[in-house]
């Protein structure tokens, strides 16, 4: 095992090769003079001065006949550890191009392997950053082209006299204008919680996670008990460092979703103390979710039907911010999912146990 992981390196197998191809060299044309030598002197009987003539000459002859033969075997081994390289130039002669690359076969072993499962891994996720910026542009074009057709049809209409201005008019078109208004701001909401990439506003202070929580879900009581008729609330008391209009937003947003998307009578909700972790867990029964695609709806502008409406569905924003607020705290956030039962769970570090 040892030895294998020695020579599992491009180096360490490029100067095996060339010890080997030296003592081939040495041993061929040793063991051909040495033969040559005694076949002169035993069978031909020559000696002195011819001997030294005659083996000179030999040897020239066999030193080539042997660099041109361990030269070839040379080359061509070489070329065969060194493919995998002109595999990776060209892709990333791809990369560099502006397209992705087709996933590179692996047929080497040690770095060099090590080497292309991590080029092939950056190019997964090159290709999937692309996908994901085409997808979000395209989304955003299809959320604001609504309420702009909208603007300007009336303004179109107005200005060639074709329908009077009035108060509900107006009415509508404000409400289009703000509507794109808002999905300005949610994806500049977003940005801004990205990286860590806060607002000077976006302070972060000691505060009691439990409080914080238990006044969200005061905020949606009304709501709530319109929409379960069995409400299970546990929090443990504990403090962190957050920012709490933040969390606060975050917490909102998995309420609302889950008020928006819910089948069933139950919600529970748990904010437990495991380790130096805060867990939150909220468990009831909605819409269907693909378990295998139950990560997506943390994506921006996501949505489980893409036939949904800004007005009936949000823009798609509100998870995928939740996500990022969680995140800029150094925590995770996610939905563990049957496909109708739904448990989103939120992990926040502690700051300290009170």
């Amino acid at each position: 095992m040892w030895l294998y992981k020695r020579f599992s390196n491009l180096l360490s197998r490029l100067i095996a090769l060339n010890s080997i191809v030296i003592l081939l060299v040495i041993l061929i044309a040793g063991i051909s003079v040495k033969d040559y030598a005694c076949f002169l002197v035993n069978s031909e009987q020559v000696t002195g001065q011819d001997l030294v003539d005659t083996l000179n000459g030999f040897l020239w002859k066999v030193g080539i006949i042997v660099f041109i033969v361990v030269g070839m075997f040379h080359y061509f081994t070489v070329r065969k550890m060194m493919s995998p390289i002109r595999s990776l130039s060209a892709a990333a002669k791809s990369v560099k191009e502006g397209s992705v690359p087709t996933k590179i076969d692996i047929r080497t072993s040690g770095e060099m392997k090590e080497l292309i499962e991590n080029f092939n891994s950056m190019t997964e996720t090159l290709y999937f950053v692309q996908e994901q910026r085409e997808e979000m542009l395209r989304d955003i074009a299809h959320e604001l082209r609504t309420p702009l057709t909208n603007i300007n049809g009336y303004l179109e209409a107005l200005e060639n006299r074709v329908i009077e201005g009035d108060s509900e008019l107006f009415g509508s078109l404000l409400e289009e204008s703000q509507r794109i208004t808002r999905i300005v701001e949610l994806i500049t909401e977003l940005n801004s919680w990205n990286e860590g990439n806060f607002f000077s506003d976006k302070q972060f202070r000691p505060l009691m996670i439990n409080e914080l929580l238990t006044k969200v879900i005061t905020t949606f009581q009304l709501k709530l008990e319109d929409t379960f008729t069995e409400i299970e609330i546990h929090v443990d008391r504990a403090g962190i460092q957050a920012n709490q209009d933040g969390l606060k937003q975050a917490f909102t947003n998995i309420l609302q979703n889950i008020i928006d998307y819910n089948t069933g009578k139950k919600l529970t909700v748990n904010g437990l103390i495991e380790n130096e972790t805060y867990t939150i867990v909220l468990t009831h029964t909605g819409q269907f979710i693909d378990p295998e695609k139950k990560d997506l709806i943390f994506e921006r502008f996501y949505r489980m039907e893409q036939s949904r409406s800004a007005e009936t569905g949000g823009a798609g924003l509100g998870l995928a911010i939740t996500k990022s607020i969680i995140a800029s705290h150094g925590g995770k956030v996610g939905i563990n999912t049957d496909g109708n039962c739904h448990t989103f769970w939120i992990e926040l570090p502690l700051h300290s146990k009170i």
